[in-house]
């Protein structure tokens, strides 16, 4: 089994590369359970809904140009193209790549605890099927 740490994610959104300020990042992908219990059943039974995905990231935060605010004020509430890998390397089977398109939902621009990092706060809803590709 082979076991590697997470030090050098790929993120990229509105073809912008983002990776250099990604603090920490999350692709949730799952399917909500849908109860299809009937009267003449003894127990509970579940079928998955439609598959439902979002992205999670913590960035650093950054004003300049092609940096994380400049990308991401401007594009709250639209859909643009993303990707993400484990690693920013060479797109493999050990390095597979998840591709999609992904609402900009929440962004926090401005967070964090004096002395502290500044931090921003930006999650990615599902906007359309969600792609794993190993090449």
């Amino acid at each position: 089994m082979a076991v590697h740490k997470l030090y050098n994610a790929y993120f990229t959104y509105n073809s912008v590369n983002l990776s250099a300020w990604v603090k920490s990042i999350t692709l949730n992908d799952g399917f909500p359970e849908l109860d299809s219990t009937a009267m003449s059943n003894a127990s509970r039974r579940h079928i998955a809904g439609l598959e439902e995905w979002s992205i999670d990231v913590d960035f650093e935060q950054d004003y300049a140009s092609a940096a994380v605010d400049q990308t991401l004020s401007p594009l709250k509430g639209t859909s643009s193209a993303f990707e993400i890998r484990a690693d920013a390397g060479t797109v493999t089977t050990t390095n597979p790549k998840w591709t999609g398109t992904a609402l900009l939902s929440q962004y926090q621009p401005v967070g964090g605890t004096v002395g502290e990092l500044h931090m921003t706060k930006a999650h990615f809803a599902s906007a359309s099927d969600l792609t794993r590709a190993t090449s």
